[in-house]
């Protein structure tokens, strides 16, 4: 057991004793760069800038296509001269289809120039062995006798050409072509109707004609149709019939010369001869037409002299089917005031007796023909009634164009 006067024998070092002997005097300062790295050390004056953690740095920029292999960039090359020589190649079909367009509208003396499209891949190598697979052309209005067709659209095949280069085109030789022709209805309003009479199609070979026609001073009811047929190998013809002029609710006018045609009553207006005593007095006292409707004698007498005997012979249906039979056109001249009484102006029957059916026929007339080239052939193939017009197809051969 330790005793207080062994713990005075050997006292306790004193701590701060220790560490005030380890003070030899004030620390140096060591400068901050002898603890960086030289290459740090060396560049200190520059600015500072983060860390690029990326591989490479800026050297994989510069080198973007380094890991291509070797063919994927020989195919990329080979795409873009490609495309530069398609594009040049387009730029001489253009070139090429605009001088075309130029000559044929002066050659051709057309009012504006025609469409150009030549086909075929790539156009400098026909160009180089003077042979086009096939140029379309497409022309619009062009004069045919009366009309004019809206449309003129012909490819050719396999064109030889004659020429030194694109600039020395001096023509070409065309074996075979295909095309077809549009006579549009709007067309035919507007230079056969006068803005009277439209047309529209009825049917694969029919032409639907409706409108008003004006005949002294009165405007009729025109209604007729057009069967539209081919005509030789570069024609179309049209064949009229049903032609039909209406004088209101009164009369019908169909030119020719059957029993059905010519000027007759309508219905309604034979019908009235039962209510309007007047006008069936005046009809009955034309022995003429009396004799062509076939009543006798004697019953027409009566009729004239009895009210009700009249009442009764105008109103049963013979006597209505006998008026609606009669032509009345050439009864004009000789009886103008009996026609006038049923309501026919005399001025008007005069001008329909001279309107015959050539002659209504050659109004409606949808005929046209082709022009013949001075070489090779050009035939109709198809003519069809079209929601628009009437197209024709054609074909033709053996065709020089230029020198």
């Amino acid at each position: 057991m330790r005793t207080p006067h062994h713990l005075d024998a050997h006292p306790r070092p004193n701590p701060y004793e220790e560490l005030a002997a380890l003070d030899d005097g004030p620390l140096e300062e060591t400068p901050l760069e002898e603890f960086l790295p030289e290459e740090r050390t060396a560049g200190a004056e520059d600015a500072w800038a983060p860390p690029d953690h990326r591989r490479g740095g800026k050297r994989r920029r510069k080198n973007r296509f380094a890991g291509l292999p070797f063919a994927m960039k020989a195919v990329v090359g080979l795409v873009v001269l490609a495309s530069f020589a398609a594009l040049g190649d387009r730029w001489a079909v253009l070139y090429a289809e605009h001088r075309a367009a130029d000559t044929l509208k002066d050659r051709l003396d057309l009012a504006a120039a025609p469409e150009v499209e030549i086909g075929g891949f790539p156009f400098l190598t026909q160009l180089a062995g003077k042979r086009l697979e096939s140029v379309k052309l497409t022309v619009p209005d062009v004069a045919a006798d009366r009309v004019s067709l809206a449309k003129v659209s012909a490819t050719a095949h396999d064109v030889t050409l004659n020429a030194d280069g694109l600039t020395s085109v001096r023509g070409a030789d065309v074996p075979r072509f295909d095309g077809d022709v549009l006579l549009s209805f709007e067309d035919l309003n507007r230079e056969l109707g006068a803005s009277q009479v439209t047309f529209t199609g009825e049917g694969r070979d029919r032409v639907r004609a409706r409108g008003t026609l004006p005949v002294a001073g009165h405007d009729l009811k025109l209604r007729a149709e057009a069967r539209i047929q081919r005509q030789g190998e570069r024609g179309i013809a049209t064949e009229i019939g049903g032609m039909r002029l209406d004088i209101g609710d009164l009369a019908t006018y169909r030119p020719g010369k059957r029993a059905s045609e010519g000027l007759h009553l309508t219905p309604e207006a034979s019908a009235d001869l039962a209510r309007e005593t007047r006008k069936a007095k005046a009809l009955l006292s034309v022995p003429a037409i009396v004799q062509r409707m076939g009543v006798p004698e004697a019953t027409v007498n009566q009729a004239l002299a009895d009210d009700g005997k009249l009442a009764e012979l105008t109103g049963s249906p013979r006597f209505a089917r006998q008026a609606e039979r009669l032509n009345l056109i050439d009864l004009a001249l000789d009886n103008p005031d009996v026609l006038k009484s049923l309501g026919l102006d005399p001025a008007l029957l005069g001008e329909l007796s001279r309107l015959t059916r050539p002659v209504l026929a050659d109004r409606l007339a949808l005929a046209f023909e082709l022009p013949k080239p001075e070489q090779g052939g050009v035939k109709l193939e198809d003519v069809r009634v079209e929601e628009d017009g009437i197209r024709v197809r054609l074909s033709g051969s053996g065709l020089t164009v230029g020198s």
